[in-house]
């Protein structure tokens, strides 16, 4: 990493921001991924911790200086600690990654030099592909009743065959948050990450709002990305459950007709009901079930 060039010595090009989370097992191999990737390039590197007990903050001290690191005193949330990273940041171009990703050299050039050659993109995504080879479907149209069951069932197990063949960019209608380069002239002008949603789907809301600004939204294939997926909630899962729903209600709300939300609240309720008629083995399958009917309970705001 190096002084930028033509902004002025102390503004870098590039700034990557990672929120974590109790997840040093992945940690070490993204940072140290990143300082090979951005090696010569004009970047910063910011990660907010979100009052980790693992180790974390220590791993990134002793092992990786270079990254500037923010520690929170509360667990405050993905989108509030990307806005807490992107407060602090300085590049022409933001880098939102989770630190369960690995980055190849070749990724953040192409990256840049897509959106840098069109003014009119605000957001580029990569290829992620998991450890195995295997690729994710990490883009998607619009996010509806509907369509969501198309791209689970239709969608996503066509595109993890297509996407080995797929060469050329595509204007799509989001993209993962896992990896995601973003202008920031489109970030100022639409808005930080909204944190009334704590984990999930926050992503979609704000490249739904970067389209609404008349950008357009990249995804490059041709650019990939390892991402181990679910890294850091698989120790939690029914408490990731329910910060779905939880979220996945809430963009609902905000962004879809009131028939799309009904039909939503109704699955959900018949999900609850097919729950009930098995017992609760965990604690935590209970808190479950308890979370998510207090968030059907709960009436719009």
């Amino acid at each position: 990493m190096k002084a930028a060039t033509g902004r002025g010595k102390s503004e870098p090009e590039l700034s990557v921001i990672l929120v974590n989370y109790n997840d040093r097992v992945h940690l070490e191999a993204c940072l140290a991924s990143l300082q090979n990737a951005l090696a010569g390039q004009s970047a910063e590197v910011i990660l907010v911790d979100n009052r980790s007990s693992d180790g974390s903050q220590a791993l990134v001290e002793s092992r990786f200086p270079w990254v500037r690191l923010i520690e929170n005193e509360q667990n405050a949330g993905y989108p509030r600690g990307n806005n807490t990273g992107f407060r602090q940041s300085r590049g022409e171009y933001i880098l939102f990654l989770n630190t369960d990703t690995v980055m190849p050299a070749a990724a953040p050039p192409a990256l840049l030099a897509e959106i840098k050659a069109r003014p009119e993109v605000g957001a580029v995504g990569p290829a992620l592909v998991r450890e195995d080879g295997r690729f994710q479907v990490s883009f998607g149209k619009r996010v509806g009743f509907f369509s969501e069951f198309r791209q689970k069932l239709i969608l996503n197990p066509y595109h993890r065959i297509a996407l080995r063949y797929s060469r050329k960019p595509r204007e799509v209608g989001w993209l993962s948050g896992a990896c995601l380069l973003v202008r920031r002239a489109a970030i100022e002008k639409v808005g930080l990450f909204d944190e009334d949603f704590f984990l999930y789907f926050e992503d979609i809301d704000l490249c739904r709002r970067i389209a609404a600004q008349g950008f357009k939204l990249v995804f490059l294939p041709t650019a990939q990305v390892c991402h181990v997926g679910g890294a850091a909630t698989s120790t939690r899962h029914w408490q990731s459950r329910l910060e779905y729903r939880r979220s996945q209600l809430y963009f609902y709300r905000k962004h879809n007709p009131p028939l799309s939300l009904w039909l939503l609240r109704l699955y959900l309720k018949a999900s609850l009901l097919a729950l009930r008629a098995r017992p609760a083995r965990d604690e935590e399958r209970k808190l479950f079930r308890q979370g998510l009917r207090e968030s059907l309970d709960r009436r719009a705001t």
